[in-house]
């Protein structure tokens, strides 16, 4: 059975407390696994969400500050303790090439797996197929930074009234969608577009284009907010988003479900975080983060 799901394992942003661990977020994502950012402890926080390195098939970095990329070496590591039998693809800035190659071999360990390495250098298309099309946007941060999105296919739902009233049925159905066009009923004739579900994972920024440009249409928007909004001015001068602002950018892009996540440690109430939220006009499914938490992907519209 497929599962499309984000599980939280860390929230915090710059140093982890005593409630947060350092960022870490793993999207299943029907049979496969994307890791973002994995902050300090993030295979401890694998270990205690029921994660296994047997799970990853990509490594999706979004910029080389400690508190989203220092796990890097215990998961490499144990990616190779365990053996991992299939590829893994690590995306990362090309800028930060210097700092990957220090994480991946911080320590002596019998290096077992060939991590494929495809660092981003530009907005794209990272990589596609049958599931998925994951792209890359640049983001604005004191150090180069990428965010990610994923989008899947549009495909056809058969709609059973348009079918029974052509006589189609049973194993005719499925040739139908496999050939196109069956007895002169073209599969167009008997079907809509199903809307591919997208996922977009947005982290240390101001606001800019890329911003906008991920969350796009998103059924699921996780998106750092680090600063409340009496604090802009700090936000702005480290490179970060308010709750209001990242609010104000879900909804403008027809967000169906908000995650609020990486938040600065000055901050005790986190329901402070979802009440700036909704002040700034989101309407839709909202989550402020914790960890360990798990958040399905809204069911398809």
């Amino acid at each position: 059975m497929s599962v499309r799901e984000l599980v939280v394992l860390g929230t915090a942003s710059q140093v982890p407390t005593r409630h947060r661990n350092h960022n870490g977020y793993l999207l299943r994502w029907d049979g496969e696994g994307l890791l973002f950012d994995p902050g300090e402890g993030t295979q401890r926080q694998m270990l205690r969400a029921g994660a296994a390195a047997h799970d990853l098939n990509r490594i999706c970095v979004t910029h080389f500050h400690g508190d989203h990329s220092l796990g890097l070496a215990g998961v490499i590591q144990r990616i190779n303790l365990d053996k991992v039998p299939h590829r893994i693809t690590a995306h990362y800035p090309r800028s930060g090439q210097r700092f990957f190659d220090r994480l991946q071999y911080a320590t002596a360990y019998r290096e077992t797996v060939a991590l494929t390495q495809a660092p981003v250098d530009a907005d794209g298309v990272l990589a596609t197929t049958p599931a998925y099309t994951l792209e890359a946007r640049r983001l604005s941060h004191p150090v180069e930074s990428y965010g990610y999105r994923l989008v899947e296919p549009d495909a056809r739902r058969m709609l059973p009234d348009r079918l029974a009233a052509h006589g189609i049925k049973g194993p005719d159905v499925g040739r139908l969608q496999r050939e196109g066009v069956l007895g002169g009923v073209r599969v167009e004739d008997v079907s809509e577009t199903r809307r591919g579900q997208r996922f977009a994972f947005v982290m240390d920024t101001r606001l800019c284009d890329g911003v906008h440009a991920l969350a796009e249409g998103c059924d699921l928007l996780v998106i750092e907010s680090t600063f409340l909004d009496e604090d802009a001015g700090l936000a702005a001068e480290y490179g970060h988003l308010t709750a209001g602002q990242a609010a104000r950018v879900a909804r403008d892009a027809g967000v169906r479900h908000l995650v609020l996540t990486h938040f600065s440690q000055r901050y005790t109430d986190s329901d402070e975080f979802e009440r700036q939220a909704r002040e700034a006009g989101f309407e839709g499914e909202l989550t402020v983060a914790h960890d360990l938490l798990r958040v399905p992907l809204p069911k398809r519209r």
